[in-house]
């Protein structure tokens, strides 16, 4: 098959296409026959080297696909070779034409939702599910703070948020990022660059401060935004893009007695109720047209290093997948 490798971290055109065995599927796996690769934040890391992968180098990339399923392992129930599925594969191998990944982590695309679309929503929409639903409740009339709420997740998590009864506010580092989140119903977007978003959401609120942050800057922008919140409030953090939280972060956790959540979609319980749960929800409210998929633009199967660079230049206001085998 062919598979695009990672050969070394952090240094130069370090993707190669290559061709590479096809994998097996053990007790409880899958093998699937890849169409699309979701491009998330996290491949451009493990490809710097900022993520290291803990399967070490070289790797084949890849942690979201969607695809039909071309064999089963030993034990495997509830799905047949020729279903659609799309799948969280959380040891990577997802930039290649198959991919083995557990069964549980799979999620059974109905008809109605393209296999295009079906690479661009797992990751982001579900993130945005449990930091919402699970690691953290969301009520009607619930303020909530997103930051790069233009970005894949920020956009699915402000749909949520709403869906739920909750006001959005968001904050862009990049003029033009705003406007889908207001089109999907964010009440305000705050361009950092050009004003104080602290000054801005403290405004917003009358002084109040917000419910929730659903944070994925880290570092100074982080730091800043405790004086947006109000006392008792919940901070999820579920990313480092500027850096890590500051050294201050008890200080700043026990002046208002919040809660704080570091939320890794991996460390989900994917045999639980809650996790079918979220699946269902999301995969409903796509098809039924309430959850869109801001599907930006789809890269050729040679171009997955354009596509990481794209990515990483903080100009998408989406999501971009990778055409592998299209059917």
């Amino acid at each position: 098959m062919r598979a695009i490798v990672i050969t070394a971290p952090g240094v130069d055109n370090n993707l190669r296409v290559t061709e590479a065995p096809e994998p097996t599927p053990g007790p409880g796996e899958v093998l699937i026959d890849v169409a699309y690769c979701g491009c998330n934040f996290a491949d451009t890391m493990i490809a710097k080297g900022t993520y290291p992968h803990p399967k070490g180098y070289p790797i084949i990339g890849g942690l979201e696909i969607s695809g039909r399923v071309a064999k089963l392992g030993v034990g495997v129930q509830g799905v047949k070779v020729g279903d659609a599925v799309a799948a969280f594969s959380e040891e990577a191998g997802g930039f290649a034409e198959q991919c083995v990944v557990a069964a549980e982590r799979l999620l059974r695309i109905p008809k109605g939702i393209g296999l295009d679309i079906a690479a661009a929503f797992p990751i982001q929409a579900l993130t945005a599910w449990h930091i919402l639903h699970n690691v953290s409740v969301t009520k009607p009339g619930d303020v909530i703070l997103i930051h790069a709420i233009g970005g894949g997740l920020g956009l699915f998590a402000t749909q949520l948020a709403v869906q739920a009864g909750a006001t959005v506010i968001g904050t862009v580092g990049t003029a033009g990022k705003e406007k889908r989140a207001l089109e999907f119903g964010a009440a305000k977007v705050i361009n950092r660059e050009d004003e104080d978003f602290v000054a801005a959401v403290v405004a917003f609120t009358g002084g109040k401060g917000v419910d929730k942050i659903v944070d994925s800057t880290g570092a100074r922008i982080l730091d800043r935004s405790f004086a947006t919140i109000r006392k008792l409030g919940h901070i999820v953090s579920f990313g480092e893009a500027e850096g890590r939280p500051l050294p201050n972060l008890w200080e700043r956790l026990v002046t208002k007695s919040l809660t704080f959540t570091r939320f890794h979609l991996g460390h989900a319980d994917f045999s639980s109720a809650i996790w079918r749960q979220g699946i269902d929800e999301v995969v409903g409210a796509i098809v039924a047209g309430g959850l869109k998929v801001p599907l930006e633009e789809t890269f050729p199967f040679e171009k997955a290093g354009a596509m990481l660079d794209r990515l990483a230049s903080r100009q998408v206001s989406g999501k971009l997948i990778l055409a592998v085998k299209p059917s």
